[in-house]
């Protein structure tokens, strides 16, 4: 009974252990040992199992989202980081005027942007995402197109080459692009091949761009480049971006806004 009771203790603490990762994107050995009560030691032990299953990345002096060759699965994606996408989908929103047309790709922090949107007047919203085109659809003066494609089931992406031939149709006011990781040397990273194809499209053909992404993506490293970060009039996050990214935004007159947690 003892053990039963110790092994359930155990993976509680490691669910929560998961949870905290998702929610602040990285958390050190101390504050868990902190937060739970337990030695640094027992911490170490805990992420170095998470780690080997998959359930979190593995960093020095501490554990953070998973950063390989494939990305967080799209339900915890959909939770992760939550109040930081809110305020980045508000931010970015308050910067589309109403009566434009805006491309909206995949991702979770677009679809944050789409959420705020319902409060314009008069867009036409070009989507591969059938998230966003759903929930928008509320909105009964916006003209929503969704791209032609093949459904990716899990998280109602619109891809293949029908997709992009939609897209290239079409030459809009405003795109908002999301992406899975930036590198220092500004490229921008994502994925799925097919993914990037689609993005790549929607940023040849938008006469404003602007990406999305929390601060978790500064860390991030997926193997497939979408564009470079000097394809970017602005850059909406939650926090700073690392000193090595902030002088390649100003080097390329790339405009930064922060949604601090102050932000209404």
């Amino acid at each position: 009974m003892g053990e039963r009771a110790d092994a359930s203790a155990v993976e509680t603490r490691r669910g929560a252990i998961v949870a905290a990762v998702r929610q602040r994107g990285f958390v050190t050995i101390e504050a868990l040992a902190s937060q739970f009560g337990v030695t640094v030691q027992t911490i170490r032990r805990d992420l170095n199992e998470l780690s080997a299953e998959g359930r979190l990345e593995r960093y020095r002096g501490g554990g953070g989202l998973p950063s390989s060759v494939e990305n967080i699965d799209y339900a915890d994606r959909r939770t992760t980081l939550l109040s930081e996408k809110t305020r980045i989908g508000r931010l970015a929103a308050g910067r589309i005027p109403s009566h434009c047309s805006v491309f909206l790709n995949i991702g979770t922090t677009p679809e944050a942007v789409a959420r705020e949107l319902v409060r314009h007047d008069d867009l036409s919203i070009i989507t591969n995402n059938l998230n966003v085109a759903v929930g928008l659809a509320e909105a009964t003066d916006f003209r929503i197109v969704v791209a032609g494609g093949t459904i990716r089931n899990r998280d109602g992406a619109v891809l293949g080459q029908l997709t992009c031939d939609t897209l290239s149709q079409f030459r809009v006011d405003v795109a908002v692009i999301g992406i899975s990781g930036i590198d220092g040397d500004g490229a921008l990273l994502d994925y799925d091949y097919e993914e990037v194809r689609a993005t790549q499209t929607i940023l040849a053909h938008a006469r404003q761009t602007f990406l999305v992404a929390d601060h978790t993506k500064f860390t991030r490293r997926p193997m497939v480049e979408v564009g470079r970060l000097e394809q970017i009039d602005t850059f909406f996050t939650d926090r700073a971006p690392p000193p090595e990214i902030a002088a390649l935004m100003e080097r390329h007159g790339v405009a930064l806004a922060v949604a601090d947690r102050d932000e209404p």
